[in-house]
């Protein structure tokens, strides 16, 4: 594997201005611009839609008994003008006097407030009527808009009244409904403020008209609507509900009928509106409104989680980054869940989790641009599995300036051109380099097409190696590297004699080469010093190698290849391969020889 130059170009060209690239843009900001995309995106809205189906989902989670469900205030009801009263007392809207009868019948159960979410804006004639009964009920609590208030003799018999105003979200449901609208209180909040006052004992917090900024109730639906007690309004008028199924409640009117006053909740598809007050009427007693962070801290957290998944994600594996896009994701969900469950807090779910993809996008993005950019700076330096192996591992060069040494099991080839010096002596210097080019790209050529890397060229020697730069450790991998040299060596010797004979027909020497093969323990590393460095492989193994293609010259065999390899190297190959054994050789610092095998072909 030929760095040659690379290290000195590196160092001296190229590295400057990568180390200049990754320190002025280091990967956190590539998460910090996916960052302020998301934050864009937050502001334009792009992320609540994704944001409402977390809301929802959040709800039916708790629902399903996963998370602690608080469940309906027992101190509310509702009464229901729903089919049954309609089909009694006729199409609605109703004679007002048919709510005097309502209040008439509830003084039985001496509820501590009433209140109708029901809209007295025009005169009647029966206004005197209900009046006289607000009045001596005391504790009725009437509905306006935000331009128009009751009539005016019922809004002075009344003990409060209150705005009924809200506006779904675009997805249609109601999430949230004003405290206060122009400094009208809403319709719940002086529901609660008549609790209060019957209760000066033990009253609860509640909002004030001078909190700024102004608050937004957000809705933190207990349960399903089926789930609180609802009375039908021709049930409660003809006496047929217990006086103490109402006694000391806070008890909402309002229409329940299909087609009057619909809203959507995140646990009924479509639901009364009366609903939503019983709900915040239950939040506010219990001071369970949902929480949200604020826009400001929502922006915050974006910002800074796109440089930190950029931090955790860079320089891993593909096994840790799966890891962590999927764990962090399940984190921050079990998170909100949690606080949701248990505080009240409605964290923000597909911003976070978005933020979190777009990093990691763009991290990936970020990794295949320098990729494309290093392996041009070296595809004509290196091989491709040296180029791939300066990617993988690119931060110990960044770092330090040079690959740490790895120990790995390879075969290493030695070739050269017999009787080089006396060609050299004939031929013109400009002939000799063409001529050796030609043959030395024919060599590598076929070296490199079956997984070989060239680690040098030493004049007219090649030197070659198998198994490098990915350290093989299995027997089925270390005996395919043998098997990828000797065929190897078969072809370079087939290309070779069409080398020759285009030589031939350009009058220039022909060549022979002699092969030699080992299979061994090698290390590889950065070889040199701070000044020059060469990425090799050195050990026992190369000098095995280097010895017997020098062999080439004193053994005569019957093999066509002038191709020599150890006997542990054979004993990869020889199933596929034919060999004679051609002698040994004692190594300096063996106890054992060497065997030696000529290969003669494939079987």
């Amino acid at each position: 594997m030929k760095f040659k130059e690379w290290i000195e170009h590196l160092q001296q060209n190229h590295l400057p201005n990568l180390r200049q690239y990754i320190t002025t843009n280091p990967p956190w900001m590539t998460g910090a611009a996916a960052s302020i995309l998301s934050v864009v995106m937050l502001q334009v809205g792009m992320w609540q839609p994704l944001e409402y189906v977390g809301y929802r989902t959040l709800f039916q989670i708790r629902e399903s008994g996963l998370l602690p469900n608080p469940g309906w205030d027992s101190r509310i009801a509702v009464i229901a003008i729903e089919p049954r009263s309609l089909q009694a007392y006729g199409q609605f809207p109703w004679s007002r006097n048919r709510y005097a009868e309502l209040l008439k019948a509830l003084k039985k159960s001496s509820p501590t407030a009433i209140g109708f979410d029901i809209l007295f804006l025009d005169p009647s004639p029966k206004d005197d009527i209900l009046a006289r009964a607000i009045a001596d009920s005391g504790n009725v609590v009437l509905a306006r808009t935000s331009k128009e208030a009751p009539v005016p003799s019922l809004q002075a018999a009344a003990a409060g009244v209150g705005h009924i105003v809200h506006k779904p979200d675009s997805d249609g449901m109601s999430r949230e409904s004003k405290i206060f609208l122009h400094s009208m209180p809403n319709f719940g909040l002086v529901m609660t403020q008549r609790y209060n006052a019957a209760n000066p004992q033990n009253p609860v917090p509640l909002p004030q008209p001078t909190d700024w900024p102004p608050q937004n109730a957000w809705i933190n639906w207990p349960g399903e609507t089926e789930l609180l007690p609802t009375y039908a309004f021709v049930d409660v008028v003809e006496g047929r509900i217990p006086p103490e199924d109402l006694k000391d409640k806070l008890v909402l009117v309002g229409l329940v009928a299909t087609g009057f006053d619909r809203i959507s909740s995140p646990l009924d598809r479509t639901t009364a509106g009366v609903y939503l007050y019983a709900a915040l009427v239950d939040n506010l007693l219990n001071q369970r409104l949902m929480k949200r962070l604020p826009k400001l801290l929502e922006i915050i957290l974006l910002l800074g989680i796109g440089p930190l998944v950029s931090l955790l994600l860079c320089d891993r594996g593909v096994k840790s980054r799966i890891g962590i896009a999927l764990g962090l994701p399940l984190v921050w969900i079990a998170s909100a869940a949690v606080l949701f469950g248990f505080h009240f807090w409605w964290l923000p779910i597909a911003a976070p989790i978005g933020t979190l993809i777009l990093s990691g996008t763009a991290l990936q993005l970020r990794e295949q641009y320098e990729k494309q950019q290093l392996m041009r700076l070296f595809e004509k330096h290196v091989a491709p599995e040296t180029a791939q192996l300066i990617w993988e591992r690119k931060a110990e060069i960044f770092e330090q300036g040079e690959l740490e040494p790895q120990e790995l099991t390879a075969t290493v080839l030695f070739m050269d051109i017999r009787s080089f010096t006396s060609i050299s002596e004939k031929m013109r210097p400009r002939d000799l380099l063409d001529w050796l080019n030609t043959y030395l790209e024919a060599m590598t050529e076929c070296i490199m097409d079956r997984g070989g890397v060239v680690d040098k060229y030493i004049g007219d020697a090649i030197m070659a190696v198998f198994g490098v730069p990915f350290c093989h450790t299995e027997y089925q991998e270390i005996q395919q590297d043998a098997l990828n040299a000797v065929e190897a060596c078969i072809a370079m010797h087939e290309r070779l004699h069409k080398l020759n004979e285009q030589l031939r027909i350009e009058r220039k020497p022909l060549i022979k080469f002699g092969i030699g093969l080992h299979t061994g323990q090698l290390v590889a590393g950065s070889v040199g010093g701070s000044r020059r460095l060469n990425y090799s492989v050195i050990g026992d193994a190369v000098n095995v190698a280097a010895r017997l293609e020098a062999m080439n010259k004193e053994i005569v065999s019957d093999s066509p290849f002038n191709l020599l390899v150890t006997g542990r190297t054979f004993a990869y190959v020889r199933d596929r391969y034919e060999g004679q054994k051609v002698g040994a050789i004692q190594l300096r610092g063996k106890k054992e020889e060497t065997v030696v095998y000529a290969i003669l072909g494939e079987k």
